[in-house]
């Protein structure tokens, strides 16, 4: 077991957000268990980056939705760093149609993995995050800007709103932070997929900065939410979408 002053599990660790998250935490000195649900071979990428810039991080893989699964990644952050600081909570899926279009196996497929998932990981935080730790989940700027085909995942999201802002009252006197980003429009490979490039650049258009957002804007605003300039910061949602909403 090798002991760090900060150690954080990256859910969905093998994605563009949490990767990008992953990577930032570590640069900052954290030690980072990466997860993953099907993507074991992005998960190691994101880790051998880590590692090959000094960093501090293994891989690890589970279903968020199942308590079993979740508790061992955090078996694994204990086992190989010594405990758990902060969890950032990227993990999730994004399935769209219109609503009354939309098949509702897709729909229970996304409460599974968005609220119970979020739900499970969050409780085995509140029962093992450290004092002075940080839980960050993800929300979506879509709860705001009400897009069709997007009702599954807002309502989601949504859910996990609700969730967050309540455990930060819950968590009274623990010296534990809960919040929740909520990131615009961003690049990330699940973003991008199956659009063109004019649909691309009208919604990076929509934004008063005149871009998409990056991975790494979503990571520095997960960096400030679990490092020492954040302890302030609780119960609260923050959109980091560069003024889209």
């Amino acid at each position: 077991m090798s002991t760090v002053d900060r150690v954080a599990i990256v859910t969905g660790g093998s994605g563009g957000i949490g990767g990008a998250a992953a990577r930032r935490l570590a640069a900052a000195g954290t030690a980072v268990v990466v997860h993953y649900s099907g993507s074991a071979a992005r998960a190691e990428q994101v880790v051998a980056e880590i590692t090959a810039a000094g960093g501090q991080a293994v891989a690890a893989g589970g279903d968020v939705a199942d308590p079993a699964a979740m508790a061992a990644l955090f078996e694994v952050a204990e086992r190989e760093f010594g405990g758990v600081d902060v969890v950032v909570n990227t993990a999730g899926i994004m399935l769209l149609a219109p609503l009354a279009e939309m098949d509702l196996d897709d729909f229970d497929r996304t409460l599974r993995v968005n609220v119970r998932g979020t739900f499970v990981v969050s409780q085995l935080a509140a029962r093992r995050v450290r004092s002075g730790g940080a839980l960050i989940n993800f929300s979506t700027s879509v709860t705001r800007l009400q897009q069709p085909t997007y009702a599954a995942y807002a309502a989601s999201k949504g859910a996990v709103e609700a969730m967050t802002l309540i455990l930060a009252r819950e968590l009274r006197g623990r010296d534990v932070t809960v919040n929740a980003v909520a990131p615009g429009p961003t690049a990330t490979p699940l973003f991008l997929e199956g659009k063109s490039a004019e649909v691309i650049d009208r919604i990076a258009a929509a934004a008063p900065l005149g871009r998409l957002g990056t991975p790494e804007d979503i990571a520095e605003t997960v960096a400030f939410l679990a490092g020492p300039g954040g302890r302030w910061t609780n119960g609260q949602v923050l959109y980091a979408n560069g003024g889209i909403a």
